[in-house]
């Protein structure tokens, strides 16, 4: 089904089933040998979700078959652990400066609040649909699973006024911040990108920094990548709606032009070289190129 301006969803239904297929990869990462994340909330929360096809990419239990096209969750598991490693070095890399606020959008199941080891005194928010939010929290609490920072957990949608909403639950405007956007553009429309980038400038004071990743072709990934990850993942059993229809189209400006723009300084690379970053081996798979051939974006608010 296609995407509209109000469209809600929860972690089962639309939009929300990214953010388990996000975690069922993460889950698999972390069994990996010599594994780039660990993250122990990953398979608990995707079980308690439910979907069949991601407990059981969670688990391990999805091979893919040489002979064949389908799409094998191992590639899928390393691009996953792969972003998830930028983000996560984002993070404590600020933390390390003396960032001490720290900003989560569409957090989906992230466990960063819980499973990073945030310096004292630090506040994370973490923004996401009431239900997304709602869910993960409980399920968190019912595992015993306690925060390693100040945490102020906001269901709203990122299409409203969750600037207002930020403040309201003590966010300071005036202390430098890390903000990341994980996953993420592609679920806004184009308008709503630039709006976000506006809203995160206004709200962060010199000094402040911001990682998102981004691609440059995002219509040809729509129409033709995640139908393809989508087509193969559904010989494996996936009984989800086209992935590709959960994203917007239509042009978009460039991250990093953009943010320059607009005070910040910017730097950019791409998955090929956060793969030799950590020495892993960069393999190419068209079903899940949009993942390959992502930019990450990580820049610093000097003006």
């Amino acid at each position: 089904m296609a995407r509209t301006d109000n469209d809600t969803w929860d972690l089962a239904t639309g939009v929300g089933t990214t953010a388990t297929a996000v975690a069922a990869s993460r889950a698999l990462a972390s069994k990996a040998p010599n594994p780039l994340i660990t993250d122990v909330y990953a398979e608990p929360l995707v079980n308690a979700v439910g979907l069949d096809y991601y407990v059981r990419l969670a688990q391990g239990e999805l091979d893919a078959d040489a002979g064949s096209d389908a799409l094998d969750p191992n590639l899928l598991a390393d691009a996953m652990a792969i972003r998830t490693r930028y983000f996560d070095d984002f993070f404590l890399a600020a933390a390390q400066s003396g960032i001490r606020q720290a900003v989560i959008l569409a957090s989906g199941l992230d466990a960063r609040p819980y499973r990073l080891d945030w310096p004292a005194g630090t506040t994370v928010f973490e923004l996401d649909q009431p239900a997304v939010i709602e869910f993960k929290g409980r399920t968190l609490a019912e595992l015993g699973a306690t925060p390693t920072a100040q945490l102020h957990a906001i269901g709203i949608d990122l299409r409203n006024d969750w600037p207002a909403e930020l403040r309201a639950q003590g966010f300071d405007p005036g202390s430098p911040t890390a903000w990341i956007a994980e996953g993420l553009l592609g679920y806004l429309p184009p308008d709503a990108q630039d709006r976000l980038f506006d809203d995160i400038t206004a709200l962060s004071a010199p000094g402040s920094r911001v990682a998102t990743d981004w691609a440059p072709d995002r219509d040809g990934l729509v129409s033709d990548r995640v139908r393809a990850m989508t087509a193969r993942q559904r010989e494996q059993g996936l009984e989800v709606e086209d992935l590709a229809d959960l994203t917007f189209g239509g042009r978009r400006q460039l991250v990093p032009g953009y943010l320059t723009d607009r005070g910040w300084r910017t730097d950019t690379t791409n998955a090929e070289a956060v793969f030799a970053a950590h020495g892993r081996v960069f393999r190419r798979d068209e079903a899940v190129a949009g993942l390959l051939d992502a930019n990450y974006t990580a820049a610093e608010l000097v003006a």
